[in-house]
């Protein structure tokens, strides 16, 4: 317990950050596994997200949620499940949601673009980090469409749109595969939140 409370006052004290506690304090003093850890970050993130989006006015909560949708490895799915956790209507949550996923996917797209433009211009390819190698294969595998659609699942829509244009691939179609995943993930995870599916969130 002392030891606990030491490594509570260095983050009080900011030798420590939160992130750094659940992932070595958390793991190490208590022998929580890192990939519970993981999850438990993960699980506060999201419920701060839905404390500062029910916070703020009634009227404005639709704001809310195109903020924090906007946010990787919350997007559209979990940004329209936590508008319509607050009580915001289904419609619009998802609306936001999606507007604010597309938006944040667009700079990271267009910005991506701009840097790859400059950065092959005579020069040769750099060799890929094992994480890229590892996302390349996926993309050689599933191309814009699969990686658009599934790679949810691993990474957030801002991470695989952007290597996918590193990668080469059109710019113009990662954009409208894109638009479609994150449309279809906003309106499932916002149907299942509307029928009582609060998973993460009560």
């Amino acid at each position: 317990m002392t030891n606990v409370m030491a490594r509570a006052n260095g983050i009080s004290h900011g030798a420590v950050t939160p992130r750094h506690y659940w992932g070595a304090a958390a793991c190490e003093t208590i022998g929580v596994p890192r990939h519970l850890a993981v999850i438990l970050r993960k699980v506060i993130m999201l419920e701060s997200l839905q404390d500062f989006t029910a916070s703020l006015p009634e009227f404005l909560q639709w704001f809310g949620v195109f903020l924090i949708a906007a946010i990787p490895f919350v997007e559209s799915y979990f940004g329209s499940a936590i508008g319509v956790l607050v009580g915001i209507n289904p419609v619009i949550a998802v609306a936001a949601a999606v507007i604010g996923n597309v938006i944040s996917m667009l700079i990271f797209v267009l910005t991506a673009h701009g840097v790859r433009a400059k950065a092959t211009q005579g020069k040769e390819a750099k060799e890929l980090t094992p994480r890229r190698a590892k996302l390349k294969e996926r993309f050689d595998r599933f191309g814009v469409p699969g990686v658009s659609l599934l790679g949810q699942l691993f990474l957030p829509s801002q991470i695989t749109s952007a290597a996918m244009v590193s990668f080469g691939a059109p710019k113009n179609q990662v954009i409208f595969w894109q638009i479609i995943s994150i449309i279809l993930w906003g309106v499932v995870f916002g149907v299942l939140a509307t029928l009582g599916f609060s998973v993460f969130f009560r």
